[in-house]
This record gives C-alpha cells, structure tokens and sequence, in this order.
C-alpha cells in the first residue's frame, strides 16, 4: 500500500524533467536553443507548417506538426506559462511583450517594435523572440492567433540560467519593450520588474547596448538592442558596424516607407526581396513577416530580429539576437534569393527614404 501510495504521489507532484523552464522540441525534449521559420499560407498549404532547428539538426528540418499544435514545439516550451494560469505556480515567473498585443492594435509608438516571452524560475529560464503579433494567448488549446497564419513568422528561444535574466532584463529595458501580461515574484530580478510594469527607460548615452549571451552550453550568442534616441536602423546603423560585415537582410515587404539597400565603402546592407525555403517554393518579401539578417561569406554570423528595415522605425526600440553558429548560417544563407542592388547614390544616414518598386 505504501509502495502505491507513494507511486501516486510522485506522479502527481509534477516532479519530473518537463517543469523545468526550458526550450523544447516537438518531443518536449530539452534543447539549449532553436529556431523556428513558420512558412507562408501560399499554394493551397495551411499557413501553419513551418521549418525548425536546434543544435542538433545540422540545419533545417521540417516541424512533424503544425505550429498551433498543442504537443509542438512552441506548445511544449510554453507550457510553464500555461500551466500557471491554471496552478498559479510558485516561484514562477513570466512576461510577454509585443507592439501589437492580443487586447490592442498596436501599442503606443514610443516602445520598441518588439514582440517575445521571458518566462523563469530560480534555476533556468527562457528568452523566445518572435514576429506574430496577438502571439501568445493563455490556453495551450487555444494559443495560436488566426492573423498569424497566413504570412511566415520567425522564433527564436534561447535557455538561460536564471542569472543571465538581469541581463535579459537591461536589453528589454533598451529595447523599451511593451509588456501587456507578466508575473514577476518580488524576489526575481528588478530590472525585469521594471521593465514588466514599463516603468523604466534609459536615460543616457550610449542609446545602444550589446551583451555576449551565451546559453547554458557556452554557444557564441549576443544581443543587440537600441532605444528609441539612438536614431537610426538596426540594421545600418548598429548591427553592420558590430559584425563587421555586408548583410542581407529580411523583413516585411509591406512597409509605407522603405529603407533602400544602404552601401558605403566599408560595408553594404542589402533588402533581401525572396526567400527560397529549402526544397519548397520560394516566396517574396510581402507575405513574410519576419525579420532576420546574415553576414555575407566572409563571416558566419545570423539574427534574428524584431525591427524592419523603414523610416518610422529608426526612431523606435529594437533588437536582434546573433549566433556564428555556422550550421544557421549556412541554413539562412541559403535562403538568401533576389535582393535590392545598391541604389546609385545612397543618401547619407539619417536622412529620408527611397521608394522601393517591386
């Protein structure tokens, strides 16, 4: 009886590997990070397929599921979240953030064009940044929002030691990042208090802030963020002159006022236009919502970033999480189809935008 007793008890204590707040695969297995690259709703597919991979796949692999499923990968690594909202669990810790939450259009212009989830406990803890907007909802049945289906959409999650989330918490701060859901415990790092109830804000120079921030295995990862008085493009004016390299660089291709391909005689950053998917069609800017950027071959450096390549969107926060993980590299240079040429004369930073014609 006391054998039994005890059988019972530990199955429902919820003691096992899967509490931990981790990234997951479509296992629900632990990864140290992965990227997800969910495809466009184009030639009759369903929206919701999407390409995945971690340190393990040596590149791209195709999701066994769909990305709403509440057994895939982004399911599985929520579910501490969602749990929470029915166990109320202890010494558990979350935020989400985006510029476009689900109980609002778009957040006031003067946070950063960011969307994510940071969720912790005092051990480990998860910093997944993404491009869906109204992305999460509450419910693990329920958790995908409709408007993300039709154009692709970028994921990146990376796990951290709880230590590292003071660090993670003074980026969001410079990002300046909206936060519309969160429960932070007293105890837990301040400077993700703050940033949860949007009361904090650089106040000097420099506006930028870049930190090595490698997961728990010791991969080469940094982070890029710049506040809304830094001034300038992500992508041009931070970002290039840290990697020290030409970019290519893709994001959404329906913007009001387009930045052109910016060339200089140190390095160029160039509007990727076409994305070729490995053994799938390739589709265009304007049905792809995501926001990546890769070095040319002289370096082996990937984003993945939350800000677009266009005049509003100089004077407001943002950031990028880097890896010279050369497997990614190879995956996203790969998919680097037609892009704009350097214009003939590029207008000096900070000044007005080119129309760009498709």
């Amino acid at each position: 009886m006391w054998r039994f007793l005890l059988s019972v008890a530990i199955l429902s204590c919820g003691c096992d590997s899967t509490t931990n707040v981790t990234c997951r695969n479509e296992l629900g297995n632990e990864v140290d990070w992965y990227i997800l690259y969910k495809l466009p709703k184009m030639n009759g597919n369903s929206g919701l397929q999407y390409l995945y991979m971690d340190d393990s796949t040596a590149g791209w692999t195709h999701g066994l599921k769909d990305i709403n499923s509440n057994s895939g990968t982004l399911a599985n690594t929520l579910k501490p979240f969602f749990d929470f909202y029915i166990k109320k669990t202890e010494g558990f810790g979350y935020m989400l953030y985006s510029d476009q939450p689900p109980n609002l259009k778009t957040a006031p212009s003067s946070f950063g064009h960011s969307k994510g989830v940071v969720m912790l406990d005092r051990n480990t803890g998860v910093w997944l940044s993404h491009s869906t907007p109204k992305f999460p909802g509450t419910d693990i049945n329920n958790f995908w929002p409709a408007s993300g289906t039709v154009n692709a959409q970028t994921f990146i999650c990376v796990t951290y030691p709880y230590s590292e989330f003071k660090e993670i918490g003074l980026q969001l701060k410079y990002i300046h990042v909206y936060s519309f859901d969160y429960n932070i415990p007293l105890t837990f790092h301040n400077e993700l208090k703050c940033v949860a109830q949007r009361s904090c804000y650089p106040k000097s120079e420099p506006w930028f802030r870049v930190k090595d921030m490698p997961p728990i295995t010791g991969s080469n990862f940094k982070s890029f963020a710049k506040y809304t008085r830094f001034e300038d493009d992500l992508y041009s004016g931070l970002l290039v002159d840290h990697l020290g390299q030409d970019l290519y660089v893709k994001s959404w291709g329906r913007m009001k006022k387009p930045l052109p391909s910016y060339c200089t005689v140190a390095h160029n950053v160039y509007n990727v236009l076409q994305v070729k998917p490995p053994n799938l069609q390739p589709f265009l800017d304007t049905v792809d919502h995501s926001k990546w950027c890769v070095t040319n071959n002289s370096s082996t450096w990937t984003c993945i970033a939350d800000t677009n390549r266009e005049e509003s969107q100089k004077g407001r926060g943002g950031g990028a999480i880097c890896t010279d993980n050369l497997e990614v590299w190879n995956a996203f240079s790969a998919m680097v189809g037609k892009y704009d040429p350097c214009p003939p004369m590029t207008p000096p930073r900070g000044s007005g935008a080119q129309k760009r014609e498709l």
